[in-house]
């Protein structure tokens, strides 16, 4: 089988990520070297020793490895390129994120989204680069051996994740004067109020309102410079799923950064747990009865937060998005809610809360469907079929490869 090299030393979550997929690719036989990062002396020894010219493939998260200017970067040559290595990049941001990076991907790279928008932006404005146009991330069962019933569980709500208070912003959106200010709020405004659009679609509308005559370069030129308007938005609205509920009198356990800063009328409802890891984050979900997901603004896919809870034993409550309106049913596993009418939500929480039997019925059953499909084993399979059938040693072409995934 081939040979895999993986990344740790940077990014938490994403270093949790890299060692549940790692697990998994050993189970299927594959032999994983995981390069650390953060001490790039010592991986290179064993680097080196483990590489084996046209068998080895890279499998990482976010270009950890593929970061132009990194080690594996010389005089703007991959090494992986040399080596004959195939990159399959899980990319679990929005792609305008990381347009240098694209720009320079090694020849063998394979992007993967986990939003099946993020794909259509790489079709748009990427449209040479091979991908693999959907893999949603997956979740990890904290007690394997099964999850605490709701009558066991001590606390109401939990949400995992940082919060960034608004005003953080400012010098982002005010930085270039009074005009392009009111530009960037202009885009922020019609997207807060219609948060089933993407930020591209709208930032598109309003540059081309400004701009008719734009290209579709200078477009995506332009994207890649409204990352903050993105940040914003997430935090917005991630702040307000957590002040209704607080408003509302219910108590809401918050492990993440600056949720002291979150404006609200009762923020002695908010229980600071501060930040903590992926670990201690899962833990806490599975303690929980109810686990608030938030999207980081994904219209077409999931976080993995929808599947640790339903993994977990918590009830998920979480806004929509087409995918997971293919896959969850509101009511029947899980409650979903509109984030435009984010007020309706804690009276449906309420309502849940008082009836526990109901909400055990809806946990098991998402349990079950998270279970069927939605593991860290289930994608390395899908990845380990991919890796074992040769994608890109004949380099292929997207027709090819969309003939692999069917």
């Amino acid at each position: 089988m081939k040979k895999i090299v993986m990344f740790d030393g940077e990014i938490e979550t994403q270093q949790y990520f890299t060692y549940r997929m790692r697990e998994e690719f050993e189970r299927l036989g594959h032999q994983v070297y995981t390069f650390n990062l953060s001490k790039t002396g010592e991986s290179l020894t064993g680097l080196m020793r483990f590489v084996e010219k046209g068998n080895t493939v890279v499998v990482c998260f976010n270009f950890h490895g593929i970061t132009p200017g990194d080690i594996f970067w010389q005089d703007e040559e991959w090494f992986w390129d040399a080596m004959e290595c195939t990159c399959y990049n899980i990319v679990v941001d929005h792609p305008f994120y990381y347009h240098r990076f694209l720009e320079a991907a090694p020849k063998r790279y394979v992007h993967i989204s986990i939003d099946r928008k993020h794909d259509a932006y790489m079709q748009k404005y990427f449209p040479d680069i091979l991908r693999i146009p959907f893999l949603p991330l997956a979740g990890t069962e904290y007690h394997p051996q099964g999850y605490l019933p709701v009558r066991d569980r001590k606390v109401d709500i939990v949400f995992t994740g940082n919060y960034s208070p608004l005003y953080k912003f400012d010098k982002y959106i005010n930085r270039l004067g009074e005009e392009y200010e009111a530009f960037y709020r202009g885009i922020l405004a019609e997207l807060l109020a219609h948060p089933e659009r993407t930020l591209e679609d709208v930032a598109e509308k309003h540059i081309r309102r400004e701009i008719p005559e734009v290209t579709k370069e200078e477009l995506k030129e332009t994207m890649g410079n409204l990352i903050f308007l993105d940040l914003y938005a997430r935090s917005y609205i991630r702040g307000k799923a957590v002040q209704v509920l607080v408003d509302a009198g219910l108590k809401v356990a918050v492990y993440g950064g600056d949720w002291d800063e979150l404006p609200c009328k009762h923020p002695e409802n908010i229980i600071n747990g501060q930040g903590v890891n992926s670990e201690v984050c899962l833990q806490k979900i599975s303690e929980a009865k109810i686990s608030l997901n938030v999207m980081p603004w994904f219209k077409d896919g999931a976080h993995d937060r929808v599947f640790n809870t339903l993994l977990n034993g918590a009830l998920l409550v979480s806004d929509d998005s087409i995918y997971l309106r293919e896959i969850l049913k509101d009511g029947e596993n899980c409650i979903l809610y509109n984030l435009d009418n984010i007020e309706q939500m804690p009276e449906r929480v309420k309502a849940l809360l008082a009836d526990e039997d109901k909400m055990q019925e809806m946990i098991d059953r998402g349990y079950e469907m998270a279970k069927r499909a939605h593991t860290w084993a289930h994608r390395a399979d899908f990845l380990s079929d991919l890796i074992e059938d040769g994608v890109m040693d004949g380099m292929f072409s997207q027709e090819m490869l969309n003939d692999c995934i069917s």
